[in-house]
């Protein structure tokens, strides 16, 4: 029986040829009506099985493989917000478009076209890209963001209203759930950190007698004149071992504690990297340093001193182990603008031409007790170096590109030549 309805032809003209659909969210005529189904069937599964993964890894594939593949999207990217720094980390990111992205690498605020709020899509006014930004918010506030690239297909909007609702349950229990395993995971390293500290602070006390005993006795035999040759050696060679002891115990306790206030003190910048630069040349002879500072020179900033010694100490030693115990540092320094409340960032770039991170711990090099053929090292370096440099308020990342391994350190410089020239003091 034909219908008498307002543009009935017309829709049966659209189901007979079974090539076009109509839009009603949107009164617009799809060419594709099986590419852009509202996959709700897909998007609610997800959502179920969101709250059945175990473990933090599990969430991450489940939000930057599986969903793309459901929403059938070109890649995702996961990001985690880290409130001492006020950046985002990634924690994993799939796909082949866009800006490829290492696990634990720290990147600005993503921009792109679209924002999802609540269910609704927002397109925003400096969009460049074709992306949705996902803002994963739990009970203590934004947890991290969840980056899906462009859909493929040509469309004006990436998602449909239905969808878009959808989506956004399923980011709140993904909220939800990233905060639980973010919460776990800061339990438990929390309660290492104190056994840890507990021990080292007990290891401390309990090697400094003895190993003074013996430093002693072996730079009384080392200095003696009347000893044979091969004693002497011997006796520096004691004498090294027991200095390498307290540099493990003292990382080991550095590394515990965490947290220590900051010694600044306010001096030229140009003038700290060479004394940075010098020390390495001191305390690693077998390593050549590369000069390329491009600061002026009329900088000045205040920052840890000390610390700082040890976090380019700590990764140039590991360059030169990872070059067969000699080699060329590349040390390039450069200031960059930041945010007006931090103002300029000094900006710490340590190459070596070594074989580079071996893949199997690149994801993990921060992370203590890490380490890869190294012998009498504690795999502490990197995370007592990371420490510090978040104690400044900076960030230190291990660059993708090689061939040797690349570090950069960014912190925000705080002092500034005052109108008589002179320095000023920051002290935390």
């Amino acid at each position: 029986m034909a219908s008498n309805e307002p543009g009935a032809p017309r829709a049966a003209l659209r189901r007979a040829r079974g090539k076009e659909s109509y839009d009603s969210e949107r009164g617009l005529e799809l060419s594709n009506e099986r590419g852009f189904s509202t996959h709700a069937g897909g998007l609610r599964r997800l959502a179920d099985r969101v709250l059945e993964v175990p473990d933090l890894e599990g969430l991450a594939r489940l939000l930057t493989r599986d969903l793309p593949r459901t929403l059938d999207v070109a890649d995702a990217t996961l990001l985690l917000w880290d409130r001492k720094l006020e950046s985002f980390q990634v924690l994993s990111s799939r796909g082949s478009q866009g800006e490829l992205r290492e696990p634990g690498q720290v990147v600005k605020a993503p921009d792109a076209r679209f924002l999802l709020s609540e269910g609704a899509l927002i397109e925003t006014s400096s969009a460049r890209g074709e992306g949705v930004l996902v803002p994963l918010l739990a009970r203590s506030g934004l947890v991290g963001m969840l980056v899906l690239g462009a859909r493929r297909g040509k469309r004006r909007r990436p998602l449909r209203a239905s969808e878009g609702r959808d989506l956004s349950s399923l980011a709140a229990r993904a909220a939800l759930a990233l905060e639980n395993h973010l919460y776990q995971r800061e339990l438990i390293a929390s309660e290492r950190m104190a056994a840890l500290g507990t021990m080292a602070g007990m290891l401390a006390h309990d090697f400094r007698g003895p190993m003074t005993v013996i430093r002693g006795y072996a730079e009384t035999m080392a200095d003696d004149a009347a000893a044979p040759p091969e004693v002497r050696q011997r006796a520096l060679l004691i004498t090294q071992m027991v200095d390498r002891l307290e540099r493990m115990t003292a990382e080991t306790l550095d590394f515990a504690r965490g947290g220590r206030r900051l010694a600044r003190r306010s001096l030229a910048l140009m003038d700290l990297l060479e004394e940075l630069a010098a020390g390495v040349q001191d305390e690693l002879p077998t390593l050549q340093v590369i000069r390329d500072f491009r600061v002026p020179a009329d900088a000045v900033g205040a920052l840890d001193v000390d610390k700082l010694r040890r976090v380019v100490g700590n990764i140039a030693a590991n360059a030169r182990d990872a070059m067969g115990g000699k080699g060329r540092l590349h040390l390039a320094a450069e200031l960059a603008p930041g945010p007006p409340s931090d103002g300029a960032s000094l900006v710490l770039t340590l190459a070596d031409e070594g074989p580079g991170v071996a893949p199997e711990i690149r994801d993990r090099l921060f992370e203590p007790f890490v380490t890869l053929g190294k012998k009498g090292g504690t795999g502490l370096g990197l995370a007592v170096a990371r420490r510090f440099v978040e104690d400044h308020g900076g960030t230190l990342e291990l660059l993708p590109e090689g061939p040797g391994a690349r570090f950069r350190i960014a912190m925000p410089v705080s002092a500034r030549r005052g109108p008589g020239g002179e320095a000023g003091s920051a002290v935390e």
